[in-house]
């Protein structure tokens, strides 16, 4: 299976919507990574795409990556320091859950989406916009593996 069979171009196009909706709320940043297969551990993955995609080098240190194996039915989201010491455990186990429970029902997409919403959310929260930093330090674009 491709991963064009997980995800068409026009779903693809509502992701990077959510996440340039998400990030005008915060300056905080969201990836989402989506790969057909993942050897090993989904956090561990994700924790190495993180740093290869250069979330690490956020002002703020407030970066956050959704990462998918859309075969493997693996998903993992990992957040830099200044997020994930600051947001409940329980808040990304339940973000994973109810993403994977759209997956199930073959909206791959709308788990996204609202993972995205969510994370947008409390980035939100934590980290108001700010005049003095850039606006959006990365790419809005999904990334595939």
């Amino acid at each position: 299976m491709r991963i064009e069979d997980h995800i068409s171009e026009e779903q693809e196009i509502r992701v990077v919507e959510a996440i340039q909706e998400a990030e005008s709320r915060t300056s905080g940043e969201i990836k989402v990574h989506l790969e057909r297969f993942c050897k090993g551990d989904a956090l561990g993955r994700a924790k190495t795409l993180f740093h290869q995609l250069g979330l690490h080098h956020t002002e703020r240190r407030n970066g956050v990556i959704i990462y998918v194996a859309l075969d493997d039915h693996k998903a993992a989201i990992w957040g830099d320091e200044g997020l994930y010491g600051q947001t409940d455990p329980a808040f990304w186990t339940d973000e994973i859950d109810a993403m994977l429970e759209h997956f199930r029902k073959g909206d791959v997409a709308g788990g996204l989406i609202r993972a995205i919403e969510d994370i947008g959310s409390r980035l939100a929260e934590l980290f108001p916009p700010d005049a003095d930093a850039d606006p959006n330090e990365l790419s809005d674009e999904v990334s595939y593996g």
